[in-house]
């Protein structure tokens, strides 16, 4: 159970708020309504994502007060406990791909791996930004027309169709291409939280005199480039790519990572000499 407290907690929150959403269009609860774009809690905190609401004011479209309101609390929440914690603690894609590279390890495909050169991760910028400029010319929120996490979101709560074979892509995508390729390379939804979580306050942190340079942490990190500290010495992971989700700390038997509030003093070996 140590080894998987924060795996049981993400889980916990991501079926949990599914079955609410589920639960609203089922027995017509009114604890949390509506879609990951816009929702309401109790019917009267509105909720919106920072991203689909730039699309959409993108498209020129007169948003309401509650949209801009609830875009408002989410990107201050974000910003507070770290953006990409709502792709390791929301999102539902986030089921699918972590069983996809669950899988690669046990079956050792990432030894076997295909050096995918011309995908990178700022490949989820560029489609970020591409996202905005295609919602300004078609005048349709863009992505929210394509989005996986919309998709399975609804295929949860009305039911699959077609939608399912969208989920099913990514997760073979996952397993047989590139390692964390949706989340880490593709997903602009997972670049607008890196922005938005980029300077937040809740942040793993690293004792290097307590680490043994097992590296298992690496191993299971989806975004292991943040754990450039590791073996080397005690900062609090600032990189905005980091998720949140705990796998480091969950793995790590010498209790050299943890969660808590960052250090704005902390600065890298590597950042001090670049700023020098």
């Amino acid at each position: 159970m140590k080894n998987s407290k924060y795996l049981l907690l993400r889980r916990t929150t991501q079926v949990g708020l599914m079955f609410l959403y589920f639960a609203a269009n089922a027995y017509g609860w009114k604890i949390l309504t509506g879609t990951f774009g816009a929702s309401y809690v109790f019917d009267t905190i509105p909720l919106a994502d920072p991203y689909t609401t730039l699309q959409v004011l993108a498209t020129g479209f007169v948003l309401g007060t509650d949209v801009l309101l609830g875009a408002a609390i989410i990107t201050m929440f974000y910003f507070v406990v770290g953006g990409r914690a709502f792709c390791a603690w929301v999102c539902p894609i986030n089921m699918v791909t972590d069983l996809a590279n669950w899988l690669r390890r046990k079956l050792n495909l990432d030894k076997k791996e295909v050096n995918y050169r011309f995908l990178k991760r700022s490949a989820r910028y560029w489609i970020l930004v591409l996202g905005l400029l295609v919602s300004a010319l078609v005048g349709v929120a863009a992505f929210e027309v394509v989005s996986p996490i919309t998709i399975m979101q609804r295929g949860l709560v009305f039911g699959f169709g077609m939608g399912f074979a969208v989920v099913l892509a990514i997760f073979l995508f996952d397993l047989f291409g590139v390692k964390n390729g949706w989340c880490g390379h593709l997903c602009p939804l997972g670049a607008a939280y890196s922005i938005i979580g980029s300077k937040s306050l809740v942040r793993v942190k690293h004792n290097h005199e307590a680490c043994t340079a097992c590296m298992d942490c690496k191993t299971v990190c989806p975004e292991n480039q943040v754990l450039h500290m590791i073996d080397k010495e005690s900062i609090s992971v600032t990189d905005g790519e980091c998720t949140n989700c705990g796998r480091c700390v969950d793995v790590c038997n010498d209790d050299a990572l943890g969660f808590g509030i960052r250090s704005f003093m902390d600065v890298s070996r590597t950042e001090s000499e670049t700023l020098g």
